[in-house]
């Protein structure tokens, strides 16, 4: 199955409803399918806003664009509490959610909270558990299933997104976080973002060409079937254009 391109924006600027108004109205009109927020404590990242509300303060404001986290930090959240936003999210910005999933991995962020960071193994098995409850909570709004982090008795969630099926981004560098994507997300994108096996420290380890192509190998391998019905995200982290470009194209090769 061939994807058109797509382009989105992810900005932290969106503590002020009226400039959130105005910014979602003018990433439409230039064309970009989707607006993403992040998801940070404490500084950690672009903003510490909520990020959901502010999406939904613009897609009042707006008609096509899509809305969604880049990305949710699992650490941070019961499934079936989160599958209520989303398809809460869903229903009210009538099916423009885009639910992006990854591990987590800031360690600062989880002790000004006072939230433990697991381990890297167990942070992916966890991962896994959450997005398969997710993904059955969101279709069909029951889990009922018990892994060695999520138990989950849930006979009704009590609200229905307006999307049949809500798409789940995967953002990833692991082989094992590729591997949950290539079986349950609609999206995976790679993120470029490493991580120390014992520490969890994160590093910019992974925009190797050769890096992209293993883990596209992986995702094709582990999806199988499902492969055509996946698509490929990238996050750019920068662009330069003009007077200066070939040597930030050198120093970034």
């Amino acid at each position: 199955m061939a994807h058109p391109f797509r382009f989105g924006i992810q900005t932290g600027q969106l503590g002020d409803p009226a400039a959130v108004r105005e910014l979602a109205k003018k990433v439409e009109d230039l064309g970009y399918a989707e607006l993403f927020s992040s998801d940070h404590i404490n500084g950690g990242g672009l903003s510490n806003v909520d990020p959901f509300l502010p999406l939904l303060v613009a897609a009042e404001a707006t008609t096509t664009l899509r809305f969604g986290p880049l990305v949710l930090n699992n650490e941070f959240y019961n499934p079936a509490l989160l599958a209520r936003t989303a398809a809460s999210f869903d229903l009210l910005s009538d099916g423009r959610l885009v639910l992006g999933m990854g591990t987590g991995y800031a360690q600062d962020e989880h002790d000004s909270i006072d939230v433990p960071l697991r381990a890297p193994g167990d942070r992916v098995t966890r991962f896994g558990e959450s997005i398969a409850a997710l993904r059955t909570l969101l279709d069909h709004g029951s889990s009922n299933q018990t892994g060695e982090h999520i138990t989950l008795a849930v006979d009704g969630l009590g609200v229905r997104p307006a999307q049949e099926q809500v798409p789940i981004l995967i953002g990833g560098h692991g082989r094992r976080v590729v591997s949950i994507a290539a079986r349950m997300a609609d999206i995976f994108q790679f993120t470029g973002l490493s991580h120390d096996r014992e520490t969890g420290k994160p590093a910019a380890a992974g925009f190797a060409r050769r890096d992209v192509a293993e883990r596209h190998a992986w995702l094709l391998r582990d999806a199988g079937e499902r492969a055509d019905r996946l698509e490929l995200s990238t996050l750019v982290q920068q662009t330069r254009l003009g007077h200066g470009a070939e040597e930030v194209r050198q120093e970034a090769a």
